[in-house]
């Protein structure tokens, strides 16, 4: 038996995810990444709520939640490539800063009636927000980079981490907002945001060293990362068509099932031993997704009932978490080790982009052709990414 297993103990030992918590240093970073991640489930829905109920118009307020997406796509990468030049701890406090100051002027702004064009300009500064998830991965990775068990224990923790605050996060943004003020979502998210990344960065200990530069370029430049960042906003595509069609149709509530049964498969996910082929596995992973996928078309086609829905949405959930780990962990493998979190952010940057171009297919045939047709929209997007990682995707 290895030293840390005699020393974190033998329940430990058995329970991969007590084993990996153990790891010195870990449930400090982890506790500061949970604070962080949760705001990113309630600043949309909270900016939503408060430019609609001030401004009274919704188009006004999806036009600035999608033009901070947007800015978003650009920024990201760039902060990543900070982040991975200079470190976490000198990059990632003073771009939270810039966008925790972006979220407090876009509050300020809709409160005393500033001119629509500030909006659009306030939010566009939370963009250079870093990727808190992609820095927690980063830190598991360097923790146990010899150790591939522990790192798929790890990325299927962190995977899903990003479910749970997806799943919360919506609904506390509409508690805050509806039962204190329409800014509550706004500014408590940004002081979780600050005060998680302040505690995130205080792990020097567990933080990734600087990797030395090397003559690698972009990681958009490794071999196989092309296919696979398709294969994400295709994905993408996947959650954006699910939801918009979900919500047209049977409401949000529904929809937290879907998180729900991706958070439990993922835990189950990470504490089974992978497969060695990773390639394998992500074409594994994304069979069952099309498959799982198709069982809330076969709900509405077949019956209304909203709790054969409900199931349906339930299952089809068990899919997306096992694709996103393994695919996070072939991102981490294909990305060399100076740009691990440029790589991680381009990878969730396809992941937005697919969202937003899914939300945008699946509103417009949820609307004209109803939603059975709506609900064919995500069994394609995953036929897709299916298709494009059995063609393009290799792994050296």
């Amino acid at each position: 038996m290895s030293q840390k297993s005699t020393t974190a103990g033998p329940v430990t030992a058995r329970n991969p995810y007590l084993r990996l918590l153990a790891t010195p240093g870990a449930r400090a970073f982890t506790a500061g990444g949970l604070l962080a991640r949760l705001p990113m489930g309630m600043f949309s829905v909270s900016a939503v709520i408060m430019i609609a109920g001030s401004r009274g118009s919704y188009a006004l307020a999806g036009a600035v939640t999608a033009a901070g997406l947007a800015a978003t796509a650009v920024v990201a990468p760039w902060t990543a490539r900070l982040v991975d030049r200079y470190g976490q701890g000198r990059i990632a406090v003073p771009a939270t800063a810039t966008a925790v100051l972006g979220s407090l002027s876009l509050l300020l702004c809709v409160h005393y009636g500033a001119p629509d064009w500030t909006l659009f300009a306030c939010y566009a500064a939370t963009a250079t927000t870093p990727n808190t998830g992609g820095m927690s991965r980063a830190r598991w990775s360097h923790l146990h980079r010899d150790d591939p068990a522990a790192l798929h224990t790890a990325n299927s923790f962190e995977q899903a981490v990003d479910e749970l605050c997806f799943m919360l996060g919506p609904a506390l943004a509409a508690l805050l907002c509806g039962s204190l003020f329409p800014e509550a979502g706004t500014l408590i998210g940004a002081v979780l945001l600050m005060t998680g990344v302040l505690i995130l960065a205080a792990q020097r200990a567990t933080e990734p060293p600087v990797a030395p530069r090397t003559r690698a370029g972009s990681p958009l430049r490794a071999p196989g990362m092309p296919a696979l960042l398709t294969a994400f906003l295709a994905t993408g595509a996947v959650f954006g068509s699910m939801e918009i069609v979900t919500i047209a149709h049977a409401g949000g509530a529904v929809l937290a099932l879907q998180a729900a049964g991706s958070c439990a498969a993922g835990l189950l996910y990470g504490s089974l031993r992978p497969a060695r082929d990773i390639r394998r596995r992500l074409l594994g992973c994304l069979a069952g997704m099309t498959a799982l996928m198709s069982l809330p078309l076969l709900a509405v086609s077949s019956t209304d009932s909203l709790p054969a829905l409900a199931g349906a949405l339930l299952l089809a959930g068990a899919a997306t978490a096992p694709t996103m780990v393994t695919g996070m962990t072939l991102v981490q493998r294909l990305t060399p080790q100076d740009r691990l979190n440029e790589g991680m952010t381009l990878a969730v940057t396809a992941l937005l982009g697919g969202i937003a171009a899914g939300s945008a297919i699946g509103g417009r045939l949820v609307e004209h052709m109803g939603p059975v047709t709506g609900y064919a929209a995500p069994v394609c997007a995953a036929g897709l990414a299916l298709a494009v990682a059995a063609a393009a995707v290799r792994v050296p």
